[in-house]
């Protein structure tokens, strides 16, 4: 069998399909402070928090629903403990709808879940081994 290749720099790169193109970048960028890295055209925006890449792709059409992927949630990963409640707080009152509330487990991590413009699911989450490469 063959060899593995050197390691990959790691799940860096998500791509979602979504209706609201607009509203899920504001979200992206003024809220969770993305910056749009490129644009090709007004259906596709690439965003980046600096390490890291997010595509947002305009599906329409009849379709639209049919083309879902299984995708339970995205995480966005947090330097320091205090900060998951700080996100919590700023969010609910940026009007962003909150699954599921600020909670530690038992490894350590503490984390909550809320909805992008479009129903994706997204974690904002500290988890004690990846808080170094923050």
């Amino acid at each position: 069998a063959m060899n593995r290749p050197e390691p990959t720099l790691g799940l860096r790169h998500v791509a979602l399909q979504v209706r609201d193109l607009e509203a899920c970048e504001r979200f992206y960028t003024d809220l969770l402070g993305m910056r749009v890295e490129w644009r090709p055209d007004p259906d596709n925006v690439y965003l980046t928090g600096g390490a890291d890449n997010l595509a947002l792709h305009r599906i329409a059409g009849p379709h639209a629903d049919a083309a879902q992927q299984r995708l339970d949630h995205i995480g966005y990963m947090l330097k320091r403990i205090e900060q998951v409640d700080a996100w919590h707080a700023f969010l609910r009152e940026s009007g962003v709808r909150i699954l599921k509330e600020p909670r530690s487990h038992r490894d350590g991590a503490r984390s909550f879940y809320c909805l992008d413009p479009d129903g994706n699911v997204v974690q904002l989450i500290y988890h004690p081994p990846l808080a170094g490469f923050a």
